[in-house]
């Protein structure tokens, strides 16, 4: 294995620091013995996990997350950053984390996403500010933004549709529920060149296509977070 895997406690979280040179098997073996090592020492702690050194796809990503909750008693609430300046934005953002114990509460995020950050989890989250253009969220289930979405959102990602996304002020660069894209839209302005007074709004799908809506009471009657 010869420190082809490193571990580094943050936080809340722990960085996973991996070769790029050994082959993708390989390091995930090793990934394996390594959290198998450090299970006394972490225990069935809830954290958060970064993971440097390599580029990953979308797919090995959530084979090394597999691998992780598969060799050891951690319980992993998201997977956090996809940066170049992954490490400082990944501590920036486990400051402002705040985990709900309970498997069925969402989880909440205090502050905006900018300059490439992002957030993945696989439960439900509200963030208290704004998804800026450039950055990410992700959730295997819904997303709640008390501010502006003009970033990317992917909610229902575990592939359920019975899902959606929910912001103050709606333009996202791009949107995805579950296995479907909503078409955006360019933005309207008046003859004046002013845009218009925006509305917070949800995003849902219904019969195979991703809609988005200006919130109402009745609406929402017929969603659970």
């Amino acid at each position: 294995m010869k420190n082809s895997v490193i571990l580094k406690s943050f936080s809340s979280g722990i960085s996973v620091i991996m070769d790029d040179t050994i082959p993708y098997e390989e390091l995930l073996a090793d990934i394996a013995v390594k959290f198998q090592e450090a299970d006394r020492f972490f225990k069935d702690a809830a954290v958060a996990i970064s993971l440097e050194g390599r580029n990953l796809t979308e797919k090995q990503e959530r084979e090394v997350l597999d691998i992780i909750t598969q060799n050891s008693r951690l319980k992993v609430l998201c997977l956090m950053g996809r940066d170049q300046d992954k490490n400082i934005k990944f501590l920036g953002i486990q400051n402002n984390l705040s985990f709900q114990k309970d498997e069925n509460c969402g989880q909440f995020y205090r502050g905006s996403l900018s300059g490439g950050q992002s957030i993945e989890t696989e439960n439900s989250i509200i963030i208290l500010g704004d998804v800026c253009d450039g950055s990410y969220v992700w959730s295997a289930k819904d997303i709640v933004i008390l501010g502006s979405l003009t970033g990317e959102a992917h909610a229902g990602a575990g592939g359920g549709l019975n899902h959606f996304v929910v912001a103050l002020e709606m333009n996202p660069s791009a949107l995805k529920i579950g296995s479907l894209s909503y078409n955006i839209q360019p933005q309207r302005t008046s003859l004046w060149g002013r845009k218009p007074k925006s509305t917070p709004k949800i995003a849902y799908t219904c019969n195979g296509e991703v809609l988005m809506e200006s919130i109402t009471k009745e609406l929402l009657d017929g969603f659970t977070l």
